[in-house]
């Protein structure tokens, strides 16, 4: 068994849906269910952070991951 995950437009779900179901082929589809709000204030944080330019390179970050140990 094998499973895909698909990105569809609406009307690419129609066309995939009718193919699924002429190919008597078992789908289910979930619905997209929306973050929870401490997300979206973690990536609106995260974009503040960044448009004030408090941000780090990589590199400085891992050193300064190897200095907290």
């Amino acid at each position: 068994m094998s499973t895909f995950v698909l990105n569809a437009t609406a009307e690419q779900e129609k066309i995939v849906a009718a193919f699924l179901k002429e190919h008597h082929i078992d789908f289910f589809k979930e619905e997209e269910e929306e973050l929870p709000q401490h997300v979206l204030d973690g990536i609106a944080r995260g974009q503040a952070d960044i448009a004030a330019g408090r941000t780090m390179s990589f590199d400085e970050f891992k050193s300064r991951m190897r200095s907290a140990k």
